[in-house]
């Protein structure tokens, strides 16, 4: 059986308290809400933290507020189940509420929440395992080791983002607010990211998220699909979160095409989007698109299922996430 480290909980009751205990204790302690990734790693000993912050009481991190008109404004701590049946999300950011449903198991997604599956550990093969088989074969980059398992030869490490959630907000244009004693900021969901599977997070480590600001959904149609082994529970090995919005005379007038699971950051498909721009859906429109997106993807030995395969898939995929908005 896998047991915790010893540690300290701290339960703050509002954000002020939390940021504080989060200044108080420094870069020793971690945050903790639904605790469905970081305990399994504490088992694994990939954290050791001695102190941890639960996130849990903090009942206004739970709120969900706005309207689709002029957008929505959804708390860090907002469980998984609540995004994805909820009524204005199931209907106006349809992508989100799939993601958030499509997450690991329902009991899982009963205590995961947006913020942790959004910041969620960069994952790897050679990573992901207990203490015991990391020791045996010598750790890797990420943790207690000097050479990445995946390339031997890189100066850096390849985990890669599996965060269903991520490449959606991203193609949604969400915004993500970010609190500490030393004040406040809003940023750009996708500028949370940066390509490094050892420290991939731009938030800095007396941060709180609290909440992700959702745009007025304006028309835009959204999708995302997701590739695994097995139809639930699995992490993804390949995510496809696409926004479309149309013109009046049927035309493509907005697009986002966002990859997940293929690099240590949920990887944009910018050119890819923007031939779509002024375009109708036809068929050899979408197979140009996917076909260019796809070259985004540039898939490691570090996840499940053949490397070939989920090169292969790629393309596919988005044909599939572009051809159901076209309909």
């Amino acid at each position: 059986m896998l047991r915790l480290p010893p540690f300290r909980y701290l339960a703050p009751h509002t954000l002020e308290q939390a940021t504080h205990m989060l200044a108080q204790e420094g870069e020793q302690a971690m945050l903790v809400a639904g605790g469905t990734d970081l305990y399994p790693n504490m088992k694994r000993r990939q954290f050791t933290p001695p102190v941890l912050i639960g996130l849990r009481g903090i009942a206004a991190l739970r709120n969900i507020s706005g309207s689709p008109e002029l957008g929505m404004r959804v708390g860090a701590g907002v469980t998984l189940t609540t995004l994805a049946e909820h009524p204005v999300f199931l209907e106006y950011y349809p992508a989100l509420a799939t993601a958030a449903g499509s997450v690991s198991t329902p009991q899982l997604r009963n205590m995961g929440t947006i913020g942790g599956n959004l910041l969620l550990d960069t994952r790897c093969n050679y990573y992901n395992q207990t203490e015991f088989w990391r020791q045996s074969i010598g750790y890797c980059m990420k943790k207690d080791g000097d050479i990445c398992l995946v390339a031997p030869g890189s100066p850096r490490c390849w985990a890669i983002s599996s965060a269903d959630t991520a490449p959606v907000l991203i193609s949604l244009d969400a915004q993500a607010r970010l609190v500490s004693v030393r004040g406040e900021r809003v940023l750009p969901v996708r500028e949370l990211f940066r390509d490094d599977g050892i420290d991939p997070y731009t938030r800095a480590w007396d941060e709180v998220l609290s909440e992700i600001i959702l745009p007025p959904a304006n028309d835009w149609r959204s999708v995302y699909l997701k590739l695994r082994r097995r139809g639930s529970f699995d992490f993804p090995i390949l995510g496809v979160a696409v926004a479309l919005r149309f013109a009046n005379d049927g035309t493509v007038a907005g697009a986002r095409i966002t990859l997940g699971a293929v690099a240590s950051h949920p990887v944009e498909a910018t050119d890819a989007a923007n031939l779509l721009l002024g375009q109708r859906l036809t068929p050899e429109i979408i197979t140009e698109v996917a076909t260019l997106a796809a070259r985004r993807a540039k898939p490691l030995d570090n996840a499940d299922l053949t490397i070939n395969y989920r090169k292969q898939v790629t393309p596919i995929y988005i044909r599939r996430a572009l051809t159901s908005l076209a309909s």
